[in-house]
């Protein structure tokens, strides 16, 4: 899985992925995170990449040519057929659903807004989706890129082991049951009984109780 982040503040991803799981998937070849800054394609002697908007109004807006340029360079003979995504506040919500979809594409072009925005043409005629991670906004796409990239990656083969990515929170439309490791008696508290059992069939139908329970409580309907 390669991913193609168009940023104006490539350093902003320098740290997340420079550890734990993420970084040992990269060194092992299953991700491959390509980061390109949009200011490198502007034009002019003071590659400007932002201007005031038509209409009047607060704040910046990002021009399309540098980001044009930047997507259709990089992407060149794959542009048609890899997904653009724009990390746009008024986009389809994230969740784990749209992250298994992603993660069936070997190649993901996400670009990262900044200031007001982008220009409406970016969004219009370059961009195949637009996705937000939530109802708040932030100073930047930087953040959300790093979060569905993180929840994509997860979702590569090899990157987890087997059988761990179905069995998290929300794989399966319910939260993820209660994890105990040892002691077995910490403080007074005591690990249920039947996770000491061995019995793997009584286990699973504790575990699969447990999350219906984990869920309702929390306000979510459980799935079928």
């Amino acid at each position: 899985m390669r991913f193609d982040v168009f940023t104006l503040f490539p350093g902003m991803f320098a740290g997340p992925f420079d550890e734990s799981i993420i970084k040992r998937a990269m060194d092992a070849g299953l991700i491959e995170i390509r980061l390109h800054n949009i200011r490198d394609y502007a034009t002019g002697k003071h590659k400007v990449t932002d201007d005031v908007a038509y209409g009047g109004g607060g704040g910046m807006v990002l021009k399309p040519e540098p980001i044009f340029a930047a997507v259709e360079s990089v992407l060149a003979d794959a542009l048609s057929s890899t997904p653009i995504i724009l990390m746009s506040a008024g986009g389809r919500t994230f969740t784990q659903a749209v992250a298994k979809e992603l993660a069936q594409h070997p190649r993901l072009a996400l670009i990262c807004g900044h200031y007001e925005g982008v220009d409406e043409r970016v969004r219009e005629y370059l961009c195949t989706d637009e996705i937000s991670i939530g109802d708040y906004v932030l100073t930047g796409g930087e953040l959300p890129a790093m979060v569905v990239m993180d929840a994509v990656a997860r979702l590569v083969p090899g990157v987890l082991p087997p059988g761990v990515p179905e069995e998290e929170s929300h794989a399966s439309g319910l939260l993820e049951y209660p994890h105990y490791t040892r002691p077995a008696e910490f403080r007074g508290w005591h690990v249920p009984e039947v996770l000491l059992s061995g019995n793997h069939a009584e286990i699973a139908r504790w575990r699969r109780e447990q999350a219906e329970r984990r869920t309702r409580e929390r306000g979510r309907k459980p799935s079928a």
